[in-house]
């Protein structure tokens, strides 16, 4: 059985490099890239921003083919927005909040371009590797699951790697595709049974790397201690401990860079995108939200139908109560990542949390092969 693996895992490693050879041949060269060039220029010319804009705009140019360089700029005479980050450095500057929060991401791509890799690459480079990285997180996890059934595994991860959101968060600048692995690596945690305090490094990182994530690390720490004080009758003061230290994690950097807020991402995502933000408050009404939410979720009935049919087997097939909270808890923050930002035409900014609902649907079906036993974090 080890020599059947064995050559299971060389056959999806040999796979996994000719996709993401394939991503790499297909890239996108998209307008996220300029951002967060820009605040990676920001750091190393922290007094130049005229300098900082136009760097990045060059180097973008010498790589990208001409199509997606257009798109980039803006050539478009509705693109506007593009245009004024193109030639205004205010415009340009004012932006780069919504990227630099990102820190754990802006300091990958950064060492990338350190060690010599062009700036373009530094960030499309960083989504490729995790790709990479990704599928082989996911052929371990089913490994786990599935220990006896090594051509499901090579099957499933051949499958789940060819998935449309999974080839486009390899080739776009955003960091989707970063998070994603260690979204895999908290599943390994969940399966393996990992201390408490090694889930919190691992959240801690997420929470770093994106701290829009805060939602999904705060409600899975309250899950758990509202699930330990159900168990045990007693309260967890390391759960209120991890969570105060997320929150306040959080908060500092959002201070520190001058983060706009959630309704300015908003206003600017869906309502409409301000060339120069200081020069244009935002105005956005209840009834604003409302529409736009009922609009979207429209849209959002195939990630709606999928999640309810996984969840559902998950309810059918497991009586487990903390495999159920756990599912529940990606279910939630699908819902949760929706309502904040109802971007449905984009799936991935949901896909790092209905993956993960899709894997626990496979935990609680392998139980029909092996004795495998998901347990409460100790």
């Amino acid at each position: 059985m080890k020599l059947k693996w064995g050559i299971s895992f060389l056959f999806i490693i040999s796979i996994l490099a000719f996709l993401t050879f394939w991503n790499y041949n297909n890239r996108v060269y998209d307008w996220d890239m300029p951002g967060y060039l820009g605040c990676m220029y920001t750091s190393e010319f922290p007094n130049s921003p005229d300098k900082v804009r136009i760097i990045t705009y060059e180097e973008i140019k010498k790589e990208a083919p001409a199509e997606h360089y257009a798109d980039v700029i803006g050539l478009k005479p509705w693109d506007i927005p593009r245009q004024y980050f193109t030639k205004n450095t205010q415009s340009f500057t004012e932006q780069l909040p919504y990227f630099q929060i990102k820190i754990g991401y802006i300091w990958v791509i950064t060492l990338f371009y350190k060690l010599g890799v062009s700036p373009p690459m530094a960030v499309l480079g960083t989504s490729l590797i995790s790709y990479f990285i990704s599928g082989l997180l996911f052929f371990y996890i089913l490994k786990l699951l599935f220990p006896k059934k090594y051509w499901l595994a090579v099957l499933l991860t051949v499958a789940a790697m060819l998935l449309p959101p999974m080839t486009y968060m390899s080739r776009v600048s955003t960091p989707d595709m970063f998070i994603f692995q260690f979204i895999l690596v908290f599943i390994i945690g969940l399966i393996k049974n990992w201390s408490k305090w090694g889930m919190f490094a691992l959240l801690f990182a997420i929470t770093f790397i994106r701290p829009d994530y805060i939602t999904f690390t705060l409600t899975y720490i309250m899950a758990v201690f509202f699930f330990s004080y159900y168990q045990e009758k007693k309260i967890e003061v390391s759960y209120i401990v991890q969570g105060g230290i997320l929150l306040l994690m959080y908060l500092a950097i959002i201070k520190f860079y001058h983060y706009p807020g959630w309704k300015d991402v908003f206003y600017d995502t869906f309502i409409d995108r301000r060339p120069i933000i200081s020069t244009h408050p935002v105005k956005l009404s209840l009834m604003d939200y409302l529409q736009i939410i009922y609009i979207k979720i429209i849209y959002f009935k195939k990630v709606t139908l999928s999640v309810s049919i996984m969840i559902g087997i998950i309810f059918w097939k497991s009586k487990d109560t903390w495999v159920r909270m756990i599912s529940v808890l990606f279910l939630v923050n699908v819902y949760i990542k929706f309502f904040f930002f109802p971007q449905s035409a984009a799936l991935r900014f949901f896909f790092p949390f209905i993956f993960p609902l899709f894997i626990m649907m496979l935990y609680v079906l392998s139980k029909k092969y092996n004795d495998l036993k998901l347990r409460k974090i100790a």
